[in-house]
């Protein structure tokens, strides 16, 4: 087995293992070969990024969640009255834009 321990941010390692079928680590040993790594490397590699991903994926639905509730929330204020810009540009609207 490689030492990862260079790849690890606090500089320290610990150990993790894991039961899998003899499918799973000969496709898994066939991809690491192919990127040339070890198995090892390219269980930790893969695990990592997955992980990314899936932390990213549930920040953004958390922010998600957050700006569809100020969403709501702004939609359900009572509506802030026309100012003068926008009055002006509804007139132009319907200017170039007659009802029929």
């Amino acid at each position: 087995m490689s030492d990862l321990r260079s790849n690890h941010q606090s500089g320290e390692s610990s150990r993790f293992a894991a039961r899998v079928s003899a499918e799973k680590k000969s496709r898994w040993q066939r991809a690491a070969a192919i990127r040339g790594n070890t198995m090892t490397e390219f269980v930790v590699s893969s695990a990592d990024a997955e992980a990314e991903r899936t932390l990213k994926e549930a920040e953004f639905m958390e922010l998600t969640r957050r700006d569809r509730m100020a969403f709501v929330q702004a939609l359900l204020k009572a509506p802030a009255s026309p100012n003068a810009k926008l009055r002006k540009a509804a007139e132009r609207y319907a200017q170039m834009f007659p009802a029929s």
